[in-house]
């Protein structure tokens, strides 16, 4: 009788070691699997669409109409572009970006060869490490005119000392007497081919 209560109470003990291996081996998994779990890690900030000087192609574009001196052109210049008067010329800029309207009175039509002898040297004189000029005569919605491209350094930026490698064109358009001047810079780097021939080609005399 002796015997066969201490195999009772030896098979009650193998099952409960039994259950407590078990649950100890669940919850040893479940502490593994937890522990394996990979650290969440911050989202990167997403990478600039546009290098700087780049114009969005999201850019809306307004027309500009004169109120003083010659008023009889207007042209479209990309909306919320600040907008300053310097030495006769409207300037409209935004970070590395500008459009510059100059108008004279003239008594004989730019040529390319004009542009050559006169402007490119005053140029020369005037731009910051002027360099690369190409005079050549195109056509725009306002009929034929002529352009002047050429690279130069910006003004050094006030604030960050930084000065930048510009690219210029210079549009010479012509009519009756009176010559508008646009010109369209921005860096070098920058693509806006196709903002700048929105301007140019929104050129009209009225």
């Amino acid at each position: 009788m002796s015997y066969k209560r201490n195999s009772a109470g030896l098979v009650a003990v193998t099952v409960v070691a039994a259950v407590i291996a078990g649950c100890s081996g669940a919850s040893s998994g479940a502490h593994s699997g937890s522990g394996a779990t990979a650290p969440v890690r911050a989202t990167p900030a997403p990478t600039e669409s546009n290098p700087p000087g780049d114009i969005p192609d999201n850019q809306v574009f307004v027309t500009y109409r004169p109120t003083g001196g010659f008023t009889g052109f207007t042209v479209k210049v990309p909306e919320g572009w600040a907008r300053t008067g310097k030495g006769g010329a409207t300037v409209f800029t935004d970070k590395l970006n500008s459009v510059t309207i100059t108008t004279a009175s003239a008594s004989t039509t730019p040529t390319v060869t004009s542009v050559k002898n006169t402007v490119v040297p005053q140029l020369r004189r005037q731009v910051p490490k002027f360099a690369s000029p190409k005079v050549s005569q195109v056509t725009r919605k306002a009929g034929p005119v002529v352009l002047l491209t050429y690279q130069g350094d910006s003004a050094k930026d006030p604030v960050t000392g930084k000065v930048v490698r510009d690219t210029f064109e210079r549009y010479a358009f012509y009519r009756q007497g009176h010559e508008v001047d646009l010109t369209l810079s921005g860096p070098v780097n920058a693509d806006n081919v196709d903002p700048w021939r929105i301007v140019s080609d929104s050129f009209a005399w009225r």
